[in-house]
């Protein structure tokens, strides 16, 4: 028996005025997940329990199957499971993005970028090893990730900062949403530190002459300690495989104990190598009982408010990876796939939301005709709810659906 997830990160959204009223998973042509649906269970799943931050670490926990409330512990730290950064029980990570901070209309520093115009890795890792050779120390280290992504570790740490994602603050003033409470103390004069180093950096020297975003500042949030969780082969008795160009969502897999799959030309941008994901993923199931694969690019089009690229990630999607597998699995005999997102990320809002968004499973042998799309209208009509999203990965299973 073969078990997938397609993890179409961020890819529900809100009806766009460019897209005549429609959201992107209406206006994409996508035939493929349109047969999921129509042959399948469709329905809608809350993925974001009460009251927690609509991100992909929430998300992508609940998808598979562990309840946030419960394991949650802070973003950064599930990246540093990815990056197999050691952590003992007092120490808290914190994410750490290179920012770009300019004067807003008011003259004001306002979130300009928070991908720093997505930085080059190579870039992005001169940068750290400065930050690294001037700010470490006295408990404070720095560890390079995948273009503006990178983590700080702050050994027998302070927790409680209130910090704000900088994805939610695109185009608004930073004042109001520097660290606060428990460790800012010790938190903003590093980023103050941080951004003297960059004003002239070589990386930001070349950047701007060649007319690119410069990496003004860094920006800490998502903070936490090391979580505990049980493998899925603990819980389910599979052995599985993940395939994301994202530290968050392999260090999710990490801690599920997923095997870990790299895949050349996957970029975590729109940019990535969308048949290249879907051959490495139809390889894995070759070995292993189940697939989570993550494409981040819908996500990535909805936080810089292009409707139009995301429906064309969708697209992509739809021909280069849900079609292989599609066709695929049938080889392997026994199957059941997964069709959904971690959260919407709303191309108006240009940051993510915490409503319910649509899923679609599909098995070897369904073969319902339902006039119905893979879209969040058609999934609301459907009728099907889950509320304990964290539940949903059960059915992929194969028990009976915990519904409302």
């Amino acid at each position: 028996m073969k078990y997938v997830i397609i993890h179409g990160d961020g890819m529900a959204d809100w009806p766009c005025d460019e897209l005549d009223g429609r959201t992107p998973l209406e206006a994409a042509r996508k035939p493929h997940m349109d047969a999921i649906a129509a042959r399948g269970t469709l329905g809608m799943v809350a993925t974001i329990p009460h009251g927690m931050p609509p991100g992909s670490d929430v998300g992508t926990m609940t998808m598979l199957g562990y309840d946030p409330a419960r394991y949650h512990t802070g973003r950064a730290p599930i990246e540093a499971a990815s990056m197999g950064i050691a952590l003992a029980p007092d120490d808290v990570v914190f994410r750490m993005n290179l920012v770009a901070l300019a004067a807003g209309a008011d003259g004001r520093p306002t979130m300009s970028d928070f991908t720093s115009g997505h930085i080059t890795s190579e870039e992005a890792a001169r940068i750290v090893a400065d930050l690294r050779a001037a700010l470490a120390g006295d408990g404070i280290e720095f560890f390079n990730g995948v273009s503006y992504r990178h983590l700080m570790v702050w050994r027998n740490g302070e927790a409680g900062a209130k910090l704000t994602p900088p994805h939610d603050i695109t185009g608004q003033p930073v004042a109001a949403h520097l660290p606060e409470g428990p460790g800012a103390a010790r938190l903003r004069p590093l980023m103050e530190r941080a951004a003297a180093i960059l004003r002239d950096h070589p990386v930001n020297r070349a950047r701007r002459a060649a007319g690119k975003c410069a990496a003004t500042d860094v920006w800490f949030w998502g903070q936490g300690k090391r979580p505990a969780v049980p493998t899925l082969h603990e819980r389910f008795g599979v052995a599985g495989a993940v395939i994301s160009a994202v530290d968050l969502v392999n260090g999710l897999g990490r801690l599920a104990g997923l095997e870990l799959i790299k895949v050349p030309g996957a970029t975590g941008y729109l940019d990535t190598d969308y048949a290249a994901k879907g051959r490495y993923g139809i390889d894995a199931l070759k070995r292993c009982d189940f697939l989570l694969l993550h494409i981040e690019a819908p996500d990535e089009a909805g936080h810089m408010g292009r409707a139009d690229l995301k429906v064309e990630a969708l697209e992509r999607i739809d021909e280069l990876i849900v079609g292989p597998l599609l066709r695929e699995l049938p080889a392997f005999g026994e199957w059941a796939l997964l069709l959904m997102p971690d959260h919407a990320t709303p191309s108006k809002l240009k940051t993510h939301s915490g409503e319910p968004v649509p899923f679609a499973i599909v098995r070897a042998g369904d073969a319902g005709a339902a006039a119905r799309r893979y879209t969040e209208a058609d999934a609301t009509r459907a009728g099907v709810i889950v509320r304990d999203g964290y539940r949903l990965i059960e059915a992929l299973f194969g028990a009976a659906l915990a519904a409302d």
